[in-house]
């Protein structure tokens, strides 16, 4: 079998890590938010039977956004490895999230 003329062994690779790596953060995006939403209603549960008070969960979240940010500045380095612009990472992440 022979490549066609203009692309190279190399592209191809190209593609298919983008595509992996689109994939792979598609299924960890859906699943951070699978767990968010799970977070979220157990916190509503609590705080309706009295087990939490709406205070306790304002100052840790406060808490929580504070580490965000910090770890906002660490993650952003490596946020520009990703090929975001490669359309093949765009329909993995597609992939990722709908299938995942």
């Amino acid at each position: 079998m022979t490549i066609p003329a203009g692309i190279t062994e190399t592209s191809i690779i190209t593609l298919i890590v983008a595509f992996i790596l689109g994939l792979l953060v598609g299924l960890l995006v859906k699943n951070i938010v699978k767990v968010g939403i799970i977070v979220l209603a157990i916190i509503i549960i609590l705080i309706a039977v009295g087990a939490l008070s709406p205070t306790t969960v304002e100052n840790a979240l406060m808490q929580f956004g504070q580490s965000a940010t910090q770890a906002e500045s660490k993650v952003t380095a490596y946020i520009d490895l990703l090929p975001y612009n490669s359309i093949a990472f765009i329909i993995g992440l597609v992939i990722g999230l709908v299938k995942g």
